[in-house]
């Protein structure tokens, strides 16, 4: 019974750290993007276009990585809850 509540802790545990890692991955990945586009538009006086390209892949690539590590959250949950089905 112990080592069942500290298996379910530890799950817990695993899949919070990996959820709480979304509002990074929806914020760097933009925010690079700007940072880079306005770097590259200064550099070469194309004023705004990449700005405005990388910002974009930016927000795709968070947007995309966020469903990644929401899609493995899930599996593992479901992972766990079959582990506990086949323990009782």
């Amino acid at each position: 019974m112990k080592k069942q509540k500290s298996d379910e802790r530890r799950a817990y545990l695993r899949q919070s750290g990996l959820l709480s890692t979304v509002p990074f991955l929806m914020a760097v990945p933009p925010v690079a993007g700007l940072l880079i586009g306005r770097y590259i538009d200064g550099r070469f006086d194309t004023d705004p276009i990449f700005t405005i390209v990388l910002l974009v892949l930016g927000f795709v690539a968070g947007a995309r990585e966020t469903a990644s590590v929401i899609k493995k959250a899930n599996r593992e949950q479901d992972s766990d809850k079959d582990d506990a089905g086949k323990r009782r």
